[in-house]
């Protein structure tokens, strides 16, 4: 008989995951998809504003990482790679637009040089004698980037470099993320007796390959690359499904009382969590991962309004005089969105300050408003902007927090899986889209093993 595989999940890692099962097992398999929305895609996900289609879940992918741009290849939508304009986004910092550090590690500067235009006078001078301190290193421990950064640093350079990279990827910051899931290179080259931060950075930075473009999308978004998933993919999907309950059975697992002989669960952590309550070493891990609320406000703003020269602006952790955690001028980054008129996305919440209390009317008025203190402080005086279309996008499953020890946790759970049940999305190997896609396609065939191992 056919194996029968359940996908719990239609979010870019259920979907890449059936997409591998369907080209490894061919026709021999059944897939069925169970996803609680009305959509597959999870947060790859677009919208209609005022006649101008954005991306309100990630809205790009790294291309100098392999997994995004090959499987791009592989489904043959090469032809719709595209990649941002020229222009790059700036820091607001101390109430002022300031470009980005470059050359960091997420942020994180390899001398006081390259922050010197944000960084106190005092935290530049810590910076300039931090390769003469003695590091206390243990080789595999695990602490939050933030207190590396600022025992090393100092504060400033963490709040005005290293959290708006952070922010925007993890939606925390660098206090509440751990080193060794976050930078595995740095926690590695530390491991390995890096005798300072200064040298550890700047190694990896000197070791840092490629050129050209660093991010990349597709024309028509990523709902080009859900939908040719889904095609050849081809599983059964249960749209509007929430599964209750799994658990083990003598030939694999039962779903919500159906007998699978294995199991994808690309879910939220939580969610894992409750619905294999009954499997131990899967449930209590998963448990106490925490994760934080986000929002997207994409908007398309009256015409005559001009934006700033720049792809976007990022906020400092330290900076009060907006709500938002950064800004992507969409119309200005993309080049087949110059022509569309302003468009905007806002992007707000981030641990320890959900968004999941504000309502969208509140959040379209933060955005507008925040908006134009940053067009005033680039020399446009649009305070509110006026916005004539806005829709706003959450992520209702969170954005797992990656905490010191997470690598750790995620390192047992794969250890104790149990056999036909495999792991993916955004709570394990990274949060980003070709991140997620690495995981799926390695988990679908860890499974396609154990299926053959009967």
């Amino acid at each position: 008989m056919n194996p029968r595989v359940a996908v719990l999940g239609g979010g870019i890692s259920g979907l890449v995951a059936a997409y591998r099962l369907r080209r490894l097992l061919g026709d021999s398999v059944d897939i069925e998809m169970f996803e609680r929305s009305d959509h597959v895609g999870g947060t790859l996900h677009s919208v209609e504003v005022g006649g101008i289609r954005l991306d309100v879940g990630a809205e790009a992918f790294l291309v100098r990482r392999p997994e995004a741009t090959a499987l791009v290849q592989e489904l043959g939508l090469t032809h719709l790679l595209v990649h941002p304009g020229t222009l790059g986004p700036n820091i607001l910092s101390g109430a002022s637009l300031h470009p980005v550090a470059r050359p960091t590690l997420m942020g994180i500067p390899g001398d006081p040089d390259t922050v010197a235009y944000l960084a106190e006078a005092d935290d530049l001078r810590l910076m300039a004698r931090e390769p003469a301190r003695a590091l206390k290193w243990r080789s595999g421990q695990d602490i939050s980037i933030g207190e590396l950064v600022g025992d090393r640093f100092g504060r400033s350079v963490v709040e005005r470099s290293v959290d708006p990279m952070l922010s925007g990827v993890y939606s925390a910051r660098s206090d509440d993320l751990g080193l060794r899931a976050v930078m595995p290179g740095l926690a590695a080259r530390l491991d390995a007796g890096a005798p300072d931060l200064t040298s550890a950075v700047t190694s990896l930075l000197g070791a840092a390959t490629g050129s050209g473009p660093v991010f990349g999308a597709l024309l028509g978004g990523y709902p080009v690359l859900v939908d040719e998933l889904l095609r050849q993919s081809a599983p059964t999907v249960h749209v509007e499904t929430s599964v209750g309950e799994v658990r083990r059975t003598p030939r694999g697992w039962a779903v919500d009382g159906e007998p699978f002989d294995g199991v994808v669960c690309a879910l939220p952590a939580p969610v894992t969590a409750e619905i294999f309550a009954s499997v131990e070493e899967i449930a209590q891990p998963l448990a106490g991962i925490d994760v934080s609320g986000s929002a997207v406000v994409a908007m398309a703003l009256d015409s005559g309004v001009e934006l700033p020269q720049l792809s976007g602006v990022l906020v400092a952790g330290d900076e009060t005089s907006v709500r938002a955690k950064a800004f992507t001028f969409s119309s200005r980054k993309w080049n087949h969105l110059a022509g569309d008129g302003g468009a905007v996305r806002t992007s707000f919440g981030r641990y320890g300050a959900s968004v999941s209390g504000i309502d969208d009317r509140q959040l379209i008025d933060w955005a507008s408003t925040d908006l134009g203190v940053v067009m005033a402080l680039a020399g446009q005086e649009q305070t509110p902007v006026p916005v004539r279309a806005a829709v706003v996008q959450r992520w209702p499953g969170g954005i797992p927090r990656y905490a010191p020890g997470h690598a750790g946790l995620v390192s047992q759970v794969d250890r104790d899986r149990p056999a036909r049940l495999v792991l993916a999305g955004a709570t394990y190997s990274g949060v980003g889209v070709p991140a997620c896609i690495g995981r799926a396609d390695a988990v679908a065939r860890v499974l396609v093993t154990d299926l053959a191992g009967g």
